[in-house]
């Protein structure tokens, strides 16, 4: 009788784990025929400069969609670099992210794309063949209209560099969690609004650019790191960053060093009591970067304009405060 029960136990689990087998296999890249937002790029100078100053500032686009260690460090240096991608971002258990080149490239680049393709995969999180992205990654899904319109423009303004990109890799954990985790999900109604808030040091601009622009919130929030959903308070810190042994080889940095976002709330523990005015904290950004390897992009933050950092300091000092502990910036594993 138990060797009975046994062997419909192990057929249930065989059974369960064909289904989930099959069912990752047929929705991990899933199709989304939605339509993109109706807007067009222009070619007015003023709207192209406007676009630059995002891409290679508040948006920074330079500091992923490069092909090299060496275009990273220039770029974040002010460098004139091709934004052609390229440049691989392992995953983890989950695979490995290459960035999309950005020049209007008619082979490899976005000059493949239409408007509405491109403008989708900002507001939407959808590929230009229908796959869902990861929206997280690049939180432009409330970028107003006409910041987007003006990224676009920039890109397509630029001079094309042709540069095939690998597909994305994922393994099967990879497919699994993107069948599952709603990260990996398109955004179906992200309400952006027509009109950025006004270059202005404001509360609503800092909110504007630290939620849908500079992604402040996506790396200074704990994460889990399978699926990249929130598992902390936002703004509070303590997302990890595991060494990027490549990165630190080019760098001659130590490989054994993590880093750890710190908590840039309110809090009496968190590093935004530091700047006590916003000259203070304007003063910071320019200095630029201090730790070679830090993901925080301070090479394009650094060209913010003193009302963009201003309004940002002003969002974040509005913030309740949010006690949390996260240890030392910079640290160890223990082995």
């Amino acid at each position: 009788m138990i060797k009975k029960i046994l062997l419909v136990l192990v057929a249930i689990i065989v059974i369960f784990l064909i289904g989930f087998f099959i069912f990752v296999q047929t929705s991990w890249n899933k199709k989304y025929d939605w339509e993109g937002p109706a807007l067009k790029v222009s070619t007015d100078s003023a709207v192209i400069a406007h676009g630059k100053y995002l891409v290679l500032g508040p948006a920074h686009c330079s500091s992923c969609h490069i092909s090299s260690f060496e275009d990273m460090v220039a770029a974040d240096q002010g460098k004139n670099v091709d934004l052609k991608g390229g440049i691989k971002f392992a995953m983890g258990p989950i695979g490995a992210l290459y960035t999309r080149n950005l020049t209007p490239d008619k082979e490899t680049g976005i000059g493949r794309y239409t408007d509405a393709q491109i403008f989708r995969m900002m507001r939407h999180g959808i590929r230009p063949d229908g796959i869902s992205s990861m929206p997280i990654l690049m939180p432009f899904w409330k970028m107003a209209d006409d910041d987007m319109i003006a990224v676009v423009s920039y890109l397509r303004s630029m001079a094309p560099a042709k540069n095939a990109v690998p597909e994305n890799e994922w393994t099967f954990m990879g497919k699994a969690v993107r069948s599952l985790s709603s990260t990996f999900k398109p955004i179906e109604h992200p309400d952006a609004p027509a009109t950025a808030p006004a270059m202005a040091p404001t509360i609503e601009r800092g909110e504007y650019l630290a939620r849908y622009v500079t992604n402040c919130v996506g790396c200074h929030t704990e994460r889990d790191m399978m699926t990249y959903q929130a598992v902390g308070p936002e703004y509070a810190g303590g997302m990890e960053f595991e060494p990027w042994p490549e990165l630190h080889e080019y760098l001659k940095e130590d490989p054994n060093l993590w880093l750890r976002t710190p908590n840039i709330t309110p809090d009496p523990g968190g590093v935004l009591v530091q700047y006590k005015t916003a000259e203070e904290f304007i003063a910071r950004f320019r200095k630029g970067r201090a730790v070679a390897y830090s993901p925080m992009d301070w090479g394009p933050f650094s060209r913010m304009t003193d009302e963009d950092l201003t309004a940002i300091w002003m969002y974040l000092n509005s913030l309740a405060p949010v006690k949390k502990e996260i240890g030392s910036v910079i640290f160890e594993k223990e082995k």
